[in-house]
């Protein structure tokens, strides 16, 4: 029996002890889940669900950030790693605050989302969200709809972490002038607050508007500064152990917390890159947080501001002590102040100091557990010396003379990739059928060459047949689309799993056996072609097929694969190829060997590092191969498949036996147990698939 006059309050207290959530209508729902409805609905062309998935999709994603960012940073506030038993007890009063840290952060985080588990998601989707792929769908969604404006805002907000998507620009131009308005602002919903307030200021400085300048930079600074504190906070998640398998993981204490640490660490220091890196970009802007002072100093010298054009450049010294012009520049400022203040007093700009320190320390320790521990990490020149303001005034008692165009970002083109190994070719064809037509000369490149008759008519009738019978099963792209444009269906399938059909029945076994001997044969020839003094393995084996979907081809200026190269990430803008991870960095050739050429389009390009520039086109057709090195020397893109079907075996190869391909291996084995039933067949009666 309840007590009278205690209910309601007793009921009070009870709900106010409940997780925030407890309380409220519903969790969030996993973003990934939504995502993969929003595709379903996609490609069922139910569009007005779309637009509801993909919305709930990137809010859910947004709010899942929010909260970790908002549990992390209060966590911190709250339970500082300040122990206060005193040196004796240091161990514990550390580790102490560590435990209540991680039970604050645990306790706040599933009170607003509930079981962690139901947000792990996969790499692939992640990276579907960092490149902004829910917003291409979107706005190809509005369109259909007839909502124009939010259509230009999603294609805009895609066009930006994507610049070379040729489709999403010539969108945008319909979109305006489906709109008729040629003015129309473009909103990019996933902005970067402190990276547009740098480039306004950087526009009002170009345009000699010096008080605006100095209104947006320090705009820029302060949220430069707040964006660093968030990426520092989001390094605090769960990091890859990528040296060992967890599973068997024998760390003692101390190996385990100097393991998380130094990733997480690394993490850190690397947000000084990402804070510089605009969306779509591989390389950051160069110099990017000193440039802030740099500008800075000199638009306060022109309003007459010597005081804070002095701190400016005092603080522009802590990232490049030995810049001369800034030096200078120092000098003069003190000259003028000099009868108004002792300058010796007035010291960089506190949060300056303080991010340069910890900068430094990082370093330190970094470097200590590289020698130390055996981490492996080489230090970026995060502040690269030559990355300054692009006009001639650095020194204000100098002749004023007009600004330049440049905004400072960069220092201009980078040298062009080299090829890391000694260039060779015109090696033997080692068939008698096999053509040359063109080398890297004729291909206006390096380590090119284009040959026809690799096999022949027949050859690729059968591997095309077999290609259609394999992956009309299934293929390991959920048979939705291309992984490189809406418009067309990718499939594929490797060798051993041919080899799997062809012992199943579902082919004929010699047609799988013709794929497995075609794709070691055009090994041979590029081996011989290029007189490599080492094996060539292979890396990657791909029967692959691209279908242009109808009811999608009018208009189409996307391309079916985008400009690329196969071991490196591809930086037009910086001119530069990124040999490092996610890139297959161990391939070293690459090569495509077609088997038809009756569909519209899909013509293979090559282009200079611009992603732009095309040096040479290769039109598709039964037999003909196009092989190269992997490197930035050789970008490649395919255009776009408008009708038909363009199928080609695709082939990447490396010099490294430690980076062989396990399913070629495995298709090794398969392939040896055939033979050797071959021999015995006459003798034993044996069934190849008792053997297999």
């Amino acid at each position: 029996m309840a007590v009278p006059g205690l209910g309601a309050p007793l009921l009070a207290f009870l709900l106010l002890l409940l997780p925030p959530r407890a309380r409220c209508a519903r969790l969030p729902e996993p973003f990934d889940l939504l995502y993969d409805s929003g595709l379903d609905a996609y490609y069922r062309g139910d569009f007005e669900r779309t637009v509801q998935y993909m919305e709930r999709a990137l809010s859910a994603h947004a709010q899942l950030r929010h909260t970790r960012l908002g549990c992390r940073l209060g966590c911190r506030q709250r339970h500082p790693l300040r122990p206060g038993l005193g040196p004796e007890l240091w161990e514990l009063g550390f580790f102490g605050a560590v435990l209540r840290r991680a039970a604050c952060i645990r306790k706040c985080e599933e009170a607003e989302l509930g079981p962690l588990s139901r947000y792990r998601v996969s790499q692939d989707i992640s990276s579907e969200f960092y490149r902004r792929t829910p917003y291409n769908y979107l706005q190809r969604a509005y369109f259909k709809l007839n909502q124009l404006d939010k259509a230009t805002e999603a294609a805009h907000t895609f066009f930006m972490a994507n610049p070379e998507h040729m489709e999403i620009q010539q969108n945008l131009e319909n979109y305006k002038t489906m709109t008729k308005a040629k003015d129309m602002r473009f909103i990019d919903r996933e902005h970067r607050p402190h990276m547009e307030d740098y480039s306004a200021a950087v526009k009002y400085y170009d345009a000699e508007e010096y008080e605006l300048a100095i209104e947006h930079m320090e705009e820029a600074l302060k949220g430069y500064y707040q964006a660093d504190v968030e990426c520092r906070a989001m390094c605090e998640g769960p990091q890859k152990f990528v040296e060992h398998e967890y599973v068997g993981y024998e760390a003692n204490l101390y190996e385990a917390i100097a393991d998380h640490y130094i990733q997480m660490l690394v993490c850190e220091h690397e947000c000084v890159r990402d804070l510089a890196t605009r969306p779509g970009r591989l390389s950051p802007i160069e110099n990017y947080l000193p440039l802030h002072y740099d500008f800075l100093q000199f638009s306060y010298y022109k309003v007459g501001d010597y005081r804070n054009a002095l701190e400016c450049a005092k603080s522009y010294l802590l990232f490049h002590p030995e810049d001369e012009d800034v030096t200078d520049n120092v000098i003069y400022y003190e000259q003028m102040l000099a009868e108004q203040m002792d300058t010796e007093k007035l010291l960089p700009r506190k949060e300056a100091a303080e991010f340069m320190r910890r900068h430094e320390v990082e370093s330190k320790i970094i470097q200590m557990v590289s020698e130390d521990l055996g981490f492996t990490y080489i230090e970026p020149d995060f502040w690269i010396s030559h990355g300054q303001r692009q006009d001639e005034n650095r020194v204000p008692s100098g002749v004023q003379n007009q600004l330049t165009e440049s905004q400072g970002l960069t220092s201009g083109k980078k040298t062009r990739q080299q090829v890391d190994r000694e260039i060779r070719e015109g090696g033997p064809l080692l068939y008698d059928n096999v053509e040359c037509v063109y080398n890297s000369e004729q291909l206006n490149g390096t380590q090119r060459v284009l040959l026809d008759s690799v096999i022949s008519e027949a050859e690729c009738g059968e591997l095309q047949r077999i290609a259609n019978s394999i992956m009309l099963a299934g293929d390991g792209y959920r048979g939705r689309t291309s992984p490189h444009t809406l418009n067309e269906r990718f499939e594929g399938a490797t060798v051993l799993k041919a080899l799997q059909y062809g012992y199943e029945g579902r082919v004929l076994l010699r047609s799988a056996r013709l794929f497995y001997d075609v794709s070691e044969k055009a090994r041979r020839i590029v081996e011989s072609y290029f007189l490599l003094n080492s094996t060539l393995y292979f890396s990657y084996t791909h029967l692959v097929c691209r279908t242009a979907l109808p009811g999608q081809q009018d208009n189409r200026n996307d391309l079916s694969h985008p400009i690329h190269a196969d071991n490196c990430l591809l930086d037009p803008e910086a001119n530069e190829c990124w040999k490092e991870p996610p890139a297959y960095t161990y391939r070293d050739y690459s090569a495509l060997l077609y088997l038809n050429g009756d569909f519209e389009g899909g013509e293979f390009i090559f282009t200079e590092m611009d992603a732009k520039t095309v040096t040479a086109t290769v039109k598709p057709k039964c037999g003909r191969m196009v092989s190269f090195s992997s490197g930035g020397e050789n970008p490649h893109g395919v255009k776009a498949v408008t009708d038909g079907q363009r199928c080609a075996v695709a082939l990447w190869f490396t010099l490294d036996p430690l980076n062989r391909e396990l399913e070629r291996l495995q298709a090794d084995e398969v392939i040896a147990l055939l033979d050797r039933h071959d021999q015995r067949s006459d003798d034993l009666n044996i069934n190849p698939r008792d053997e297999l």
